[in-house]
């Protein structure tokens, strides 16, 4: 193999990195609009600005685009949820932890629209599915984690109970806040972090003070 030839290997893999980066974007771009199924790869080719066989270069259908684009969000959202976890402290006021916990995960879903639109659609691909189901379990078992530490002393059927609800209300606050944009967003914004704070606020009350009652109780001659 010639110099030319070894310098023409990576050229050539960062050019087909771009154009796949470029396809994925015009897919998240159809897939918004018109939704998984209603979307096709002439459509995505045509968003694109490149042929429908420059496509099949890199993807068979736009299943694989799809997966390919569920498989990255996917790992980002798994990212960003356990940093966004790990950054906040029991010790931290319930509504400051609650506004650190929205600000993030809001961001991630405003910046990528098409993680929500393929993940909770009725026809995502079958693998993809998969993925989203073991990402929901995985990010349930880290607010379980930290909602135990918030709520010392919940027996566990509790903590489990509350981490589902607190999870059945974002994702429903997520549906308006990304149906909306600008100052309206901002406002389902406010209103999903007042939800979950008035939600958590008495638990946290109760718990707090049942430990504080039974520690004095323990203390008592």
């Amino acid at each position: 193999m010639s110099v030319d030839q070894e310098k023409a290997g990576p050229r050539r893999q960062a050019r087909g990195e771009r154009r796949i980066a470029q396809l994925l974007e015009a897919a998240a771009n159809v897939f918004c609009t018109t939704g998984y199924t209603a979307s096709s790869t002439n459509a995505i080719a045509r968003e694109a600005g490149v042929s429908p066989g420059t496509l099949y270069q890199f993807f068979p259908n736009k299943e694989a685009i799809a997966i390919e684009l569920g498989d990255r969000l996917i790992h980002e959202m798994r990212e960003t949820t356990g940093e966004a976890l790990a950054a906040v402290d029991p010790a931290t006021p319930l509504e400051d932890a609650i506004g650190t916990l929205v600000d993030r995960f809001t961001a991630f879903s405003c910046r990528h629209p098409v993680f929500f639109a393929l993940t909770h659609g009725p026809d995502i691909p079958g693998r993809l599915t998969q993925e989203h189901d073991a990402l929901h379990a995985h990010l349930l078992g880290q607010v379980e984690a930290l909602i135990a530490a918030f709520l010392p002393g919940a027996p566990a059927a509790d903590v489990a109970r509350t981490a589902r609800m607190c999870l059945g209300l974002y994702k429903a606050g997520l549906e308006l806040v990304l149906s909306h944009e600008g100052g309206e967003r901002d406002a389902y914004v406010r209103e999903l972090k007042n939800v979950l704070i008035r939600y958590l606020e008495p638990l946290l009350t109760e718990y707090r003070d049942q430990a504080t009652a039974d520690l004095t109780t323990t203390r008592t001659p």
